[in-house]
């Protein structure tokens, strides 16, 4: 039994959807690792005149993914690299290898990680914590060009 308990909850916001925004981002990766997309993606909730509703973030790519981390301590994001290579090494015997040793492991990373986030949007900003970057991760020890859509569906200003 947990000794948890709710300390409260927030008055209920209702609104109609009344906008649809998309756009896409184009993120030139320098090889294996995160790339911070926060600004950019802040940006897009600027420029999409956005209020209230959820925003969608979906990288089109089977060998990168995204997530949301801790952007404040740069070693966060070097255990999570040190994690993932451990959970999906290059010499694991994968059968798949057409496109390189890091070929298999990277699409294993990516289903492991993921391909799309959902943020609220409150009030015109993305309801990210203190501590919250939003991050694309590029599983390919080459560089690559990665397409990520942004999607914002609510209220406008």
């Amino acid at each position: 039994m947990s000794s948890s308990r709710i300390l409260g909850r927030a008055p209920l916001a209702r609104a109609a959807v009344t906008s649809v925004a998309s756009s896409s981002l184009t993120v030139q990766t320098v090889g294996a690792g995160f790339t911070d997309i926060s600004r950019e993606v802040a940006a897009f909730v600027t420029e999409a005149q956005a209020r209230d509703g959820g925003l969608t973030v979906f990288v089109r790519h089977t060998s990168a993914s995204l997530t949301i981390q801790e952007n404040a301590d740069p070693t966060v994001l070097a255990d999570l690299t040190t994690v993932l290579n451990r959970l999906a090494p290059e010499n694991a015997g994968w059968r798949h290898d057409t496109e390189g040793a890091d070929d298999m492991p990277a699409h294993v990373k990516t289903m492991l990680t993921s391909v799309s986030l959902q943020i609220p949007v409150l009030q015109g900003r993305l309801a990210l914590g203190t501590w919250q970057g939003i991050y694309l991760i590029e599983h390919r020890a080459r560089p690559h060009r990665r397409e990520v859509v942004l999607q914002f569906i609510g209220t406008t200003e």
